[in-house]
């Protein structure tokens, strides 16, 4: 499956922000516990715009992360009807820009409005490419019985099940270990 590259980066961005929460990270802890976490998560995302870079931001984007992770798992009209309010509530104003190593791109909102609002706005953007798509069954959560972890399957069979390699291979050991004591 092939969106804009904007598109694709905006939702790989987000499941990388939904597995923060507890139970979908690595360490099952809240990884966007401190100021220092929620930036190390937008610069190795190259997210740009302003950062107030406080404790009150971070509390927000935490807030609108608990939003989204909801936003992944509704069905196509429900996801709609979710995106659009967000759109609404957001005055949001399609338009193209291109800034810092950016080629030409759709910002809704501003780069200098508070970043748990631009989180939320650009998600709710690459997410009207999905539904366009019909392609909301490409958002996932982790097959893993053990992992709350969630996916954006871009690959072309749509094959994709696990969050992580990690996940993958803990699954794929634990089947063998299955079908050895099975024989």
């Amino acid at each position: 499956m092939h969106f804009a590259p904007d598109v694709e980066e905006t939702l790989e961005f987000a499941a990388s922000l939904l597995n923060t929460a507890p139970g979908a990270s690595r360490s099952a802890a809240d990884e966007l516990a401190s100021v220092e976490e929620l930036h190390r998560l937008l610069d190795a995302n190259r997210y740009g715009g302003t950062r107030e870079r406080t404790e009150r931001e971070r509390r927000l984007v935490v807030e609108t992360r608990d939003h989204l992770r909801v936003l992944w798992t509704l069905e196509r009209d429900d996801l709609a009807v979710a995106i659009n309010v967000i759109l609404r509530e957001s005055t949001a104003l399609p338009q193209l820009v291109r800034h810092d190593e950016f080629d030409w791109h759709i910002h809704a909102i501003p780069l200098d409005a508070p970043l748990a609002d631009r989180i939320r706005v650009e998600v709710a953007l690459a997410l009207v490419d999905i539904i366009r798509a019909a392609a909301t069954d490409r958002l996932r959560v982790c097959d893993a019985h053990d992992c709350d972890g969630v996916l954006v399957d871009l690959s072309r069979n749509g094959s994709k099940r696990f969050c992580s390699v990690r996940c993958g291979n803990r699954m794929n050991m634990i089947a063998y270990r299955q079908r050895q004591l099975a024989e």
